[in-house]
């Protein structure tokens, strides 16, 4: 049965079709990544699922009782009140039950009929039960446990929910999502202002969940690891696949190749039938066969090609080397009022690093960065910048800063005023403003486009030292993708803050770690660096509750994991995921292969069922109807066998 059937969705904005009577439909387990370009409305259908607008034609429709929540990229506000006051109040149905719990305890002081207070006493005994269960469910102890696992300290939920940032707001109303633990998530962006402590909660509660999700996400391995089906906007529009991202983009491509080839084959075969009439269409003797190819030609099927979306396409400059000392930080210290964000911080960078800084918000990797760009003064102790050391550097904020009354090529062009026109041009069009577009002014521009302008000026001046602060926020997944592939051949040396795992795990040779105003280096990506943390806290739990035995407690009670030792456990963790996952995936493997073939029998069976002419024969009729019931009890045994081994595979890996 289905969730969600959405039905000839429309949607247009002046003379931009974004949905042009579209369908699709969401199961009660789907996990469904929305993917799509910028602008190609993944937002704007998120919200028409929601029910926050609406669409110019079509219908979307919920099974009943159905309940759907919505995380959009911003929100308006929070209920008022202390923060986990706010959050337990945006689960529904608290209000109504207090107050029918109020009035009848009022109406049974009152009565003194004692007929009418049995069945009042009963009652009330009926709605205190209710109550306790919807505590047991949704009351103050779960608010507190989901708001810590998003970040919060147990001082942080009396805060008045005004004394919020933005950032911490979103995390507030992320809280109450989960809390109300609806049928249908609907999240859009959810990690944008997640740090990596938080995020890998929040990635294991998803993960743990059963429930119906509809995510955007531009963070590749957060999307693999949630989903297991994408709805894709496409040019020829709204497109189904299952699986995860990685199956989407390699079903996508396998398409283009066949669509290719029989297009090619089509075009040859009309060619040579094109051919033929020419030559003998005027002959008397081969009047016959040339009309005989005409009604072939006439016949032939029209193959549509799969049409894909420009992305940004770009490299790096080559740059000239810098000294083996890219910077070095020596006994920095700073302060925002009471708050010590750094004591005492000594740091070196070495040239052909790439390091990652994480930590917790407020934690000072936004600062650290900073400070290293010149932007920010620390208190006391010094930044020294190493010989031939060119910095770019690029930040949110930069794009924010971008002059409104500039165009596009107004913004970028004193950079590169050296330069011909044509190569500033040039590296706009690899941004995608091309032809007018670079006239179009920074003020209309949106967040997306405001940041690869904003890109566009970091590759004017060429630099062997980039910092970059959150570079994949507002760029769309094959954005980012393009931008970690520029990076990867990118000559200089790289010091990055960022929430998005596939970012960091595929960029990364350090990860620096910042905490209590102290940094400590990691060799590794953040896989690595997560599970050698997760090695640290259970060795430490080991040790506190029994004495430790073998060569790797050993390790883990005499203190932090050393390089061999980590790279031991990993091997070991990695070989004893292998074994009890590889069989699990083979299995989720052979279901989906099996499924995407009765699938398809089953929508060329229905094709033909549409057709009324087919049941003036019902000897034709009947086995296929027959065919049809059973591909569709084949399909319900298969999602049922999917769902078991997908809810084993996410056991294994929790």
């Amino acid at each position: 049965m289905s969730l969600v059937i959405a039905q000839d969705i429309s949607l247009a904005y002046g003379k931009k079709v974004l949905f042009d009577e579209d369908n699709f439909t969401l199961g009660p387990r789907d996990r469904v990544g929305l993917v799509g370009a910028n602008g190609t409305g993944k937002s704007s259908l998120m919200k028409i699922i929601a029910g926050a607008s609406q669409p110019d034609g079509g219908t979307v429709q919920y099974s009943r009782r159905a309940r759907a929540g919505y995380l959009p990229q911003e929100i308006a506000g929070l209920p008022e009140g202390t923060v986990v006051e706010a959050v337990m109040s945006t689960v529904p149905g608290r209000d109504s039950l207090e107050s029918r719990l109020k009035d009848t305890e009022a109406a049974l002081a009152a009565s003194t009929d004692e007929e009418e207070q049995l069945e009042l006493a009963q009652t009330l005994a009926d709605l205190h039960a209710e109550l306790d269960d919807f505590e047991n469910r949704y009351g103050r102890h779960h608010a507190e446990r989901i708001l810590k696992g998003l970040g919060f300290k147990d001082a942080d939920l009396s805060k008045p929910t005004q004394a919020l940032s933005g950032g911490w707001r979103m995390r507030a109303a992320l809280a109450g999502l989960l809390l109300q633990d609806p049928d249908l998530l609907l999240l859009d962006e959810p990690t944008n202002h997640l740090d990596v402590p938080t995020l890998a909660w929040f990635d294991g509660f998803l993960r743990r969940s059963n429930k119906a999700m509809v995510l955007i996400s531009h963070d590749r391995d957060f999307l693999n690891r949630q989903i297991n089906r994408v709805v894709s906007l496409e040019m020829e529009g709204v497109r189904e696949y299952a699986g995860n991202y990685e199956d989407y983009k390699r079903q996508r491509a396998e398409e283009m190749v066949l669509l290719q080839a029989r297009a090619e084959k089509v075009e040859q075969r009309r060619a040579e039938l094109q051919g033929f009439i020419d030559r003998f269409g005027a002959k008397a003797t081969k009047a016959k066969q040339a009309q005989s190819r005409a009604k072939m030609l006439a016949k032939l099927e029209k193959v549509q090609v799969l049409e894909e979306r420009q992305t940004m396409k770009f490299r790096f400059p080559e740059v000239e080397r810098s000294g083996r000392d890219v910077v070095l930080m020596e006994g920095i210290t700073k302060r925002y009022g009471p708050l010590t964000v750094y004591d005492g911080l000594n740091a070196r960078l070495e040239r052909g690093q790439r390091i990652a800084v994480v930590g917790a918000n407020g934690a000072g990797k936004t600062t650290l960065l900073k400070m290293v760009a010149g932007e920010l003064a620390p208190d006391s102790g010094k930044v020294t910048l190493g010989h031939n050391v060119v910095v770019g550097y690029y930040a949110q904020h930069h794009a924010d800063k971008l002059d409104r009354r500039n165009t596009i090529i107004e913004e970028v062009r004193p950079l590169a005023a050296d330069k011909p026109e044509s190569y500033v041009r040039g590296v706009l069009g690899a941004f995608l403003f091309s032809g007018d577009d670079v006239d179009k002014p920074i003020g209309v521009l949106s967040g997306g486009e405001r940041a690869r302008v904003a890109l566009a000026k970091l590759l004017l001046i060429p630099s062997n030292f980039l910092l970059m602060d959150e570079p994949t926020n507002h760029l769309d997944l094959d954005s980012s993708e393009m931008l970690i592939e520029a990076l990867k051949l990118y000559g200089g040396t790289l010091l990055f803050v960022s929430h998005n795992r596939s970012f960091i795990n595929n960029l990364c040779t350090h990860v620096w770690e910042v905490a209590d105003g102290k940094l400590t280096s990691h060799a590794g990506n953040l896989d690595e660096y997560l599970y050698h943390q997760e090695q640290v806290r259970l060795a430490a739990e080991g040790a506190d509750t029994s004495a430790p035995s073998g060569k790797g407690a050993a390790a883990g009670a005499a203190g932090p994991v050393s390089e061999k030792d980590r790279k031991r456990l990993e091997a070991e963790a990695r070989q004893r995921r292998s074994v009890v996952e590889g069989p699990i995936k083979k299995e989720i493997a052979k279901l989906e292969e099996r499924i995407a073939k009765v699938e398809a029998e089953q929508k060329e069976r229905e094709a033909q069922l549409a057709d009324p002419v087919l049941y003036n024969d019902f000897a034709r009729a009947k086995p296929l109807m027959d065919a049809h019931r059973t591909g569709k009890e084949e399909l319900e045994d298969l999602y049922a066998r999917w769902e078991a081994a997908q809810e084993k595979l996410a056991a294994a890996q929790a």
